[in-house]
């Protein structure tokens, strides 16, 4: 057989065979090294890309974008569904009738009637409705008048129905006022912005109270709370807002200062007082404070302090310097936690948070999520420390997924086991000065990262806070902040009830017409804090 013309049938020699594929793993490896500087000069485009972006958001006074992305790896490590797919709990409700009307047809004599054929139709009804009332006016012999009262509910010039309806689209749609405004005009009710506005923000002080109590029912009852905050603006000056909440409840506080004696006034709900107890000395002692200052507040052990006023004064006595600040600050702290111990909250409950030093408290657990996120912000120089930084974020999100399956069923004598898996991925070093340093950070929160092991019922996340948080972030955006006491508590206790009644599956626009006295027809919603303590 004749090779074709041009080409030579002569077989490679194994010396020129062995340089080829020497040739050709060069230009792979070339190709790699070039690949992975492809990949560091991207990112380091991406982040002179984010400085440029966050310095424009400076010089517009708008708030700089996180120049990372969201962590993936709760999502990558979910377990993967069986059977059809679908998610538990999502099945179609059934919807309440609230009229039925039979639909007659002429048919031809000796027809069987072979029952109905049922179709249900959804429709929604919004109309206006003004009542003018005619009240009738008497003089009695004596001279004194006599008007007609009013029918129970019918105060001021707009019903309950308006308010339910304004408190669910402002609260839960995120309407603002001016398009609520204009939504109400536009239905055929004759209503004002400025009315509006005090249908959302004035006598609410039967929701007010509900909050409260749901808070405090929480805090007793619940075996752990997640936390975090966000930017507000009141009065036209910075604040922040802390969402507390558990598995069934949720509220909102905004205040001015986001420190440690602020999140435990919080904690402490509507008490104001001071108390020395065993649980104050205990939060003191391990504070930087003089073991004289110490042995002086031990002689004030027992007592309770009704005000601030009381408080300092008994400081003053016990020859305390209350005019230095940073103690000041430490005992006020010591002195609040001994009053939430004092009335019954936070006696066993887990408080799991990011790592913001304000809420290290108690019995603290460190979110798996947010310490994992500090991988991301690491800036890698060379391809060898961009593949140090993603080998050890692999055996994190191992290390995470084995979490989470202990946790749905926890076996007894796995948490040595986690133990020395945890010291094996947080104990090696690298190479990579930056990483090496971060890792030994983590290890040293080894008791907050693995507390799930002593109470598998707590989360590995704070997942569900910053979900509660959106909606707040949402109707910040949307409507700006807030001028008023009244507004400012009325977004926060308006949007608290709206999340709880969500965790407890309960209809928000339900629960505002039963509260408001329109559901006279209806069994009555208990009191939320009643369904928190079932819950949990």
């Amino acid at each position: 057989m004749t090779s074709p013309p041009g080409r030579s049938s002569k077989p490679l020699s194994s010396t020129a065979l062995r340089q080829l594929v020497s040739d050709l793993a060069g230009k792979i490896d070339r190709l790699e090294q070039e690949v992975e500087q492809l990949r560091l000069d991207n990112s380091n485009l991406r982040r002179d890309n984010q400085a440029l972006k966050d310095e424009i958001a400076r010089l517009k006074h708008l708030p700089p974008r996180p120049p990372f992305k969201p962590s993936g790896m709760e999502k990558a490590t979910e377990p993967r569904p069986t059977g059809s797919g679908r998610r538990p709990g999502r099945g179609a409700k059934r919807d309440r009738v609230t009229r039925e009307v039979t639909l007659q047809v002429e048919v031809p004599p000796g027809s069987r009637f072979k029952g109905y054929k049922t179709v249900v139709q959804r429709d929604l009804i919004l109309t206006a409705e003004v009542v003018r009332y005619k009240r009738e006016r008497w003089v009695t012999p004596e001279g004194q008048t006599i008007i007609a009262p009013l029918p129970v509910g019918v105060t001021g010039g707009y019903g309950p129905g308006v308010r339910r309806f304004c408190l669910a689209l402002h609260t839960q749609g995120q309407v603002t006022t001016e398009r609520l405004t204009d939504l109400l005009n536009g239905i055929g009710l004759s209503i004002s912005k400025r009315e509006v506005v005090r249908l959302l923000t004035t006598d609410l002080e039967l929701f007010e109270q509900e909050d409260r109590a749901v808070l405090q029912t929480g805090l007793t009852s619940s075996p752990y709370i997640t936390v975090d905050d966000t930017g507000a603006r009141h009065a036209r000056r910075p604040g922040v807002t802390t969402q507390i909440g558990g598995e069934r409840f949720c509220v909102f506080r905004t205040g001015r200062s986001k420190s440690r004696l602020n999140f435990l006034s919080l904690l402490r709900g509507d008490c104001e007082d001071y108390v020395v107890n065993e649980a104050a000395l205990d939060y003191l002692r391990r504070q930087p404070v003089e073991a004289a200052v110490v042995a002086r507040l031990t002689k004030l052990q027992g007592q309770v302090f009704r005000s601030d006023l009381d408080w300092l004064e008994h400081l003053a006595r016990c020859s305390i310097n209350i005019f230095d600040r940073p103690l000041l600050q430490t005992l006020n702290e010591a002195a609040t936690w001994g009053a939430i111990r004092h009335h019954g909250l936070m006696d066993n409950t887990v408080v799991v948070s990011d790592d913001a030093g304000q809420f290290r408290i108690a019995q603290h657990a460190l979110c798996w999520i947010h310490a994992e996120r500090h991988l991301q912000k690491l800036m890698p120089a060379s391809p060898k420390q961009a593949k140090a930084v993603e080998l050890v974020r692999e055996t994190i999100w191992c290390f995470y997924r084995g979490l989470k399956l202990w946790k749905q069923s926890p076996a007894p004598g796995a948490e040595a086991s986690f133990r020395r898996q945890f010291n094996r991925i947080f104990g090696q070093r690298t190479g990579y000065k930056e990483l090496d340093e971060l890792l030994a950070r983590l290890a040293r929160r080894k008791n907050e990262l693995l507390r799930v092991l002593a109470r598998p019922e707590i989360p590995l996340h704070t997942n569900a806070s910053e979900n509660d948080l959106r909606a707040w972030v949402i109707k910040r955006k949307v409507s700006g902040g807030t001028m008023s006491v009244d507004g400012r508590v009325a977004r926060d206790v308006m949007l608290g009830l709206s999340k709880t009644c969500r965790k407890l599956r309960l209809s928000f626009f339900t629960y505002l017409g039963d509260r408001l006295g329109l559901n006279p027809g209806q069994p009555k919603i208990p009191p939320l804090a009643i369904l928190v303590a079932r819950a949990t």
